[in-house]
């Protein structure tokens, strides 16, 4: 079946995380991707973390390059040279959409901003993803997530017991800010551009993003008289129903039973129905109800938790750790588990994509590229001759 994005063509000029994991994702739907790399260093990705000793690796790259970018082609090329630039128009001609995550004014100094741009490539979306956006008086400030997260107020809500805010050991505004936001404005852009032919500039802010992550906290924020203490709001320790417990060997389960009917199927599952006549689910007798179904969790090891678990209507899971995950049948099922050969005859372990279409079963799996693999194939394709090609590869332009 035709792909979802057959026929799109996006120039990504993003590295680390947000930025390729939203391009890899829509290379998943049949969009062409063409990454643009420094000739020297590549992206850093490929030098980052722990390292996987496979056959045939040379450069024992990371394996988080490997789960950031498949479905892409490798162009290598310097853009602070004007001979760069002027294959990087040459490719823009042909391109759909620009991705780029650079400070918001690095482009324009290379005189490559979408005000640059767009009078001579009017179909082009230009999509910016970086800290803060585009305008405001941190537009140029440097940041990560833990940054984008605690200006947003969402590291105020992760507490411990003791009130003091955890580092989460996940990116929240990196993925959920930066990659999906840019996800859905590419999107977005593109559905727009089919009605008017016009291109424009996509600016997001991956803080911006981080706040869309408040509506419930704020909410109920608003509606209070006085500052809500995050230990003690609904979802996040309240509620002797939407809580952690800890088993009898020490590991831990999530009771999610947010609605009373499915708190009252958990208690009769574990044979302590009548716990509820003598406590009612009110504010009062919360604390007494955490420590009651504290001490019932405590009664058995995780392991006899576990048919438990299978039980569709009580809301119970394990707090499962990422290698747990990897064998649970509901995501090996749904393919966000899977593996796939890296061409040189290993295979990668990869996350798969979490939005599923009827048109396309199917997400291509091509290995992630070697850095520069593919920059022959689109010079030719650009209609470079290979003494050019030669020129440019000497000049360390490619």
């Amino acid at each position: 079946m035709d792909k979802i994005l057959s026929g799109v063509r996006i120039v990504d000029l993003t590295q680390l995380l947000p930025g390729p994991l939203a391009t890899m994702y829509l290379g998943d739907y049949g969009a062409e991707i063409i990454k643009i790399e420094n000739p020297r260093l590549g992206d850093g990705t490929r030098y980052m973390g722990s390292r996987l000793d496979l056959e045939g690796d040379k450069e024992n790259e990371s394996p988080l390059f490997g789960m950031l970018n498949r479905n892409k082609k490798s162009l290598t090329l310097n853009l602070k040279r004007e001979e760069g630039r002027e294959v990087f128009h040459a490719l823009l001609e042909k391109a759909d959409v620009l991705v780029e995550g650079f400070r918001p004014m690095s482009m324009q100094k290379m005189g490559l901003g979408y005000g640059d741009l767009k009078d001579k490539f009017p179909h082009l979306i230009y999509v910016s993803l970086s800290g803060y956006g585009g305008t405001g008086p941190m537009k140029n400030f440097a940041g990560h997530d833990g940054n984008y997260t605690s200006y947003a107020g969402l590291m105020s809500l992760n507490v411990d017991a003791q009130g003091k805010p955890v580092l989460p050991a996940y990116q929240m505004a990196d993925i959920g800010g930066g990659t999906l936001m840019a996800m859905s404005g590419i999107l977005a852009a593109l559905y727009y551009r089919e009605k008017t032919g016009k291109g424009q500039h996509v600016d997001i802010g991956m803080a911006d993003g981080a706040v869309a992550f408040l509506p419930l906290f704020l909410a109920e924020s608003m509606a209070s008289s006085s500052p809500l203490d995050p230990r003690q709001w609904i979802l996040s320790g309240a509620l002797p129903n939407y809580q952690i417990y800890e088993t009898k060997d020490g590991r831990h389960v999530m009771l999610a039973a947010l609605e009373e009917r499915f708190f009252r199927n958990f208690l009769k599952a574990v044979e302590r129905e009548g716990l509820l006549e003598k406590y009612t689910l009110t504010e009062d007798n919360f604390v007494y109800l955490k420590r009651e179904v504290g001490n019932i969790f405590k009664e058995k090891n995780f392991g006899e938790w576990t048919p438990f678990f299978a039980n569709p209507d009580i809301c119970l899971s394990p707090i499962a750790t990422p290698e747990e995950a990897m064998q649970n049948p509901q995501f090996l099922e749904r393919e966000m588990f899977f593996r796939m050969p890296d061409g040189r005859g290993n295979s990668l372990v990869q996350l798969g994509n979490p939005i599923k279409f009827s048109a396309q079963s199917q997400i291509p799996k091509n290995p992630p590229p070697a850095q520069g693999e593919h920059t022959r194939e689109i010079l030719d394709w650009l209609g470079y001759s290979p003494e050019r090609m030669e020129e440019l590869k000497k000049g360390n332009i490619v």
